[in-house]
């Protein structure tokens, strides 16, 4: 056995991960970080960047058939094996090279294998082979070991082989016919991919589809959805599941409704990767999410446990994890040099924009792009508002951008202080809107100062100045 000692011991690897370790580094301390499969993690390679790649085709497919000229140069439909090939070289064909001479640039030791907790401050590696290495941190250790798909307790789902998020991602051929249990990001954002690379597509969606957007942006979805040829059965529940010998999974709702797909898709919400990090052994429950306070030190574990990203259940998302990993590095440094901590609201150590100012861009066709709360949200939050509405397609830049452009915005207003507190875009290409509205309510930038951020003309960001005029001044 070898033994070891940093300062900082990193569990996880993933964007989140590498995040905390670099602004340790940068902070005058050692890290090591421990990871038992890819350097880069769930978005570097089956989340985030493939999927993401997998939808920009159709996207830039959908665009150009919206525009003449373009429309008449548009001759066939997506080339599948094109679309993963470039899927592919995103996910650096599932090799973590560069990331690990990433991690040897910026001077992180890299362990390879599973880490668990064997005591406080005390982290045991079990490499491939079996050896082990004893990892003591001087100061912290980092939880930043994610999220992985849930998978409901239905009859038979099990054993017939289901998809998980991964298996959307990194699928190597396009199933004919796919089923998808589910109907938030992942299902809405896998049925657009899959339906555009030409795959029959059916949703059962229990609690809706996008339960937690803006209702006007989750209804303007699904009936592009279901314009695409994709079958989409609300409040449907699935209560049995079956692959036949000949490999035809058939899907059975509550309702009686029955689907045949060639695979099946759970996408139903995420669980903590924390069943097997040794919890127990410092008086935590294995599985549970780690809670946090507002420096993202656990709570339950005295003052040297830090979680960071999915696993914390605050924000999952990888932007929010980054966040969150840039204050918890920083935080580390300052506790173990004896600096002040800045842990106030919007101070440097603490991740305030969890709670309201998270954005978030849903890249489904239509895009649906949204910051802070919606309406309801609001209102159950307890702040008196008033809630603008605009057509985006009555503005100049978006007629300009596509024929018959169709979309919406809506803004959230604290009446009380004069400041917005959520945004929600819907329509072609909105995704590179949100930041504009981020900035915002994290400045809580008062509204007769936002006449003042004159819109390029002719942009879609004119929306801007016609929500201000709804309003009124």
């Amino acid at each position: 056995m070898t033994e070891l000692a940093y300062d900082v011991v990193v569990i996880g690897a993933g964007p989140v991960g590498e995040n905390v370790a670099d602004r340790v580094v940068q902070g005058g301390l050692t890290a090591a970080i421990v990871e038992r499969e890819l350097v880069g993690g769930e978005c570097s390679y089956w989340a985030c960047m493939p999927t993401k790649a997998l939808l920009r085709s159709g996207s830039a497919l959908r665009a150009a058939r919206q525009v003449p000229g373009a429309r008449e140069a548009v001759t066939g439909d997506l080339d599948a094996a094109a679309v993963l090939a470039r899927r592919d070289s995103f996910a650096a064909n599932w090799r973590d090279d560069g990331q690990v001479s990433w991690l040897e640039s910026a001077g992180i030791a890299l362990h390879r294998g599973h880490g668990r907790l064997s005591s406080a401050k005390v982290v045991e590696v079990t490499d491939a082979d079996g050896a082990t290495t004893t990892l003591t941190a001087r100061h912290a250790v980092v939880v930043a070991t994610g999220s992985s798909s849930r998978k409901p307790d239905i009859p038979g789902l099990r054993a017939a082989a289901p998809w998980s998020s991964r298996e959307a991602a990194a699928a190597t051929s396009v199933p004919r016919r796919l089923a998808i249990i589910g109907g938030g990001v992942v299902a809405t954002e896998m049925a657009t991919a899959y339906a555009a690379l030409g795959s029959s597509v059916t949703i059962l969606a229990r609690d809706g589809v996008l339960p937690s957007v803006e209702r006007f942006a989750a209804e303007q979805v699904t009936q592009s959805l279901r314009a695409a040829g994709v079958t989409v059965h609300v409040d449907a529940e699935a209560v049995s599941v079956h692959r036949d010998d000949e490999g035809t999974v058939h899907v059975e709702t509550t309702k009686g409704e029955r689907v045949e797909a060639d695979e099946v898709l759970v996408a139903i919400g995420r669980t903590p990767n924390t069943r097997d990090l040794g919890l127990d052994t410092i008086g935590l429950t294995p599985g549970d999410w780690l809670t946090v306070d507002d420096t993202m030190r656990v709570v339950a574990a005295g003052d040297w446990l830090y979680a960071a990203g999915d696993v914390n259940r605050r924000a999952l998302l990888t932007h929010q994890g980054k966040y969150q990993a840039r204050a918890v590095g920083d935080v580390i440094v300052a506790r173990a040099k004896g600096e002040k901590v800045d842990d106030g609201r919007w101070g440097r150590h603490v991740a305030t924009a969890d709670e309201r100012a998270v954005p978030q861009v849903v890249f489904t066709d239509p895009e649906i792009a949204a910051v802070g709360l919606t309406a309801a949200a609001a209102e159950a939050a307890g702040l008196r508002t008033r809630v603008v509405d605009y057509n985006l397609g009555a503005v100049a830049g978006a007629a300009l951008h596509a024929d018959d452009y169709q979309g919406q915005a809506r803004m959230v207003v604290d009446e009380d202080r004069k400041v917005i507190v959520g945004v929600t875009f819907v329509g072609p290409d909105v995704a590179e809107l949100i930041h504009a509205a981020t900035v915002a309510i994290v400045g809580e930038v008062p509204l007769d100062r936002l006449w003042h951020a004159v819109p390029a003309y002719p942009t879609v960001s004119e929306v801007w100045l016609r929500l201000l005029e709804a309003y009124g001044r």
